[in-house]
């Protein structure tokens, strides 16, 4: 069977070496994504490059995802490096501190102290520290520690119930967004997007550096959720990032966000990726845990296009044994998937090419067809055919680099080097032949084939043919 759900693995220093990153691809990769969080320029080129080198290797396209840091609020660091906090204590962030200690710490977000009242709660580690706040005047907060423990340098800081002025682009997303233009990045990831000002901000920056990649929004924030149609309209993708997110919304909300998110992703026709802790223990175990599977499989059914790993590849003992069991549970839950069936036959767009792809829906829940090749330019049919959760594999036949990389993140959808043909009747039997090299079908399968007329031309997909395998070559 083959996979429809994408793996996208987070790039660190466990993964960074060719012996490892290769295993990683050969288990099943899809995307990498290349966190600007952490490291250098030089060190993000030489990760990228080396993932392109290995993906020609292979024979296969693997995407690129950069992510920018966006407007993380952290505290900032200690004498000591870490302290350990007590419930009852007095403890103050105070914005103009250099160096913290026991009884104050300073802040790398020098606005905060503008942005909170008495009576906020502050969560500091992704809420493994609670403060409440009893006090604000000048650069200082003064709180009381409602829930201690061990706090280290650069910890984030996220404000309950959001709220938080931090602009969604820092003076190092403009320099880091230049860079992904640079390094030909397949995907930008939008950190922190309150509205689709924020998104549409980072995609003309990103433009106008020459960027040609789709635009993930990750919704972290709580002020993203009643926005998040407007992101939505303004993203080509978002990312259900559940770290921050359950943070400001409350871990008990996350759930129910993450399936009305897929579900508005695939109306509108966006991709969704299922970020954080999917498989958080295979950081340091070689198997996951059978919650951790569930759920991977939790967010198949809900028809995400792919799940994400962080620090599990990033800095893991085991990151290709963390691809191969996230491929393994989707492989196992898309047997099971109905997806298929809930999504076919939607309204769609009033466009030719919605149409193609609703045609080739019907045709391929009505026929036994083994198999969907799209001769495309841009991969937008392919997208199409994606959200309607075709049962049988859509293979992105492209002679466009940039679009075999795209298409990586879409859910059902295979990207295939094809170099094509001018005449279209001929370019057609070339896809029929390379499904048959792949092993894909045989003769006497049945086929569907969509191609635009006038050829070559971007956007332009308005044919679907049936083919019987083999039946060209009797004529």
């Amino acid at each position: 069977m083959i996979r429809r759900t994408k793996v996208v693995a987070t790039l660190g220093p466990a993964s960074s070496d060719a012996k490892t990153l290769g295993r990683m691809i050969e288990a099943g990769l899809d995307v990498v994504r290349i966190n600007f969080s952490h490291g250098t320029a030089d060190e993000h080129r030489a990760r990228v490059s080396l993932v392109r080198q290995l993906a020609r290797k292979c024979g296969r396209a693997v995407g690129v995802l950069v992510d920018l840091q966006g407007p993380k609020i952290r505290v900032g660091r200690f004498k000591d490096g870490k302290i350990q906090l007590e419930p009852g204590a007095k403890f103050v962030l105070d914005a103009e501190c250099k160096l913290g200690d026991q009884h104050v710490v300073g802040l790398d977000y020098k606005n905060l102290p503008n942005d909170v009242h008495p009576g906020d709660t502050l969560l500091l580690d992704d809420g493994r520290i609670v403060l409440g706040v009893t006090n604000v005047r000048g650069p200082k907060i003064t709180t009381v520690v409602e829930q201690g423990g061990p706090l280290s340098n650069n910890k984030g800081i996220n404000r309950k119930g959001g709220g938080l002025t931090a602009p969604a682009l820092t003076d190092k997303d403009k320099q880091d967004i230049r860079l992904a233009a640079e390094l030909k990045a397949d995907f930008l990831a939008v950190s922190f997007p309150r509205s689709g000002d924020d998104v549409r901000w980072a995609r003309d920056l990103f433009v106008k550096a020459g960027g040609h990649g789709l635009i993930v929004s990750k919704i972290e924030r709580a002020e993203a959720i009643p926005a998040l149609e407007e992101i939505l309209d303004a993203s080509d993708a978002i990312m259900v990032a559940r770290g921050d997110l359950a943070v400001e919304v409350g871990d008990a909300a996350v759930p129910a966000l993450q399936k009305r998110m897929i579900r508005m992703a695939r109306e509108k026709q966006k991709l969704t990726i299922t970020a954080t802790q999917m498989m958080e223990s295979m950081i340091s175990s070689p198997i996951p845990t059978r919650a951790e599977v569930s759920d991977v499989a939790n967010a198949v059914l809900d028809g995400t296009d792919a799940v994400m790993t962080s620090a599990e590849t990033a800095a893991g003992k085991y990151p290709a044994e963390t691809i191969a069991a996230m491929v393994r549970v989707c492989i196992e839950v898309e047997k099971e998937d109905q997806l298929q069936h809930e999504r076919r036959g939607g309204p769609g767009q009033a466009d030719v090419e919605n149409a193609i792809a609703r045609a080739t829906a019907f045709t391929a829940a009505g026929l036994p067809i083994k198999a969907v090749a799209a001769l495309t330019q841009s991969g937008r049919t392919a997208l199409l055919m994606s959200r309607m959760a075709i049962a049988v594999p859509i293979y992105a036949m492209s002679s466009v680099i940039e679009t075999r990389r795209r298409v990586t993140l879409f859910r059902g959808v295979h990207p295939v080097r094809f170099k094509g043909a001018r005449n279209p009747e001929k370019a057609l039997h070339m896809a029929e032949d390379e499904l048959i090299r792949r092993g894909v079908v045989q003769r006497g399968d049945l086929i569907v084939l969509t191609i635009g007329e006038p050829f070559g031309r971007a956007g332009g997909t308005n044919t679907l043919k049936i083919v019987k395998v083999g039946e060209h070559r009797n004529g």
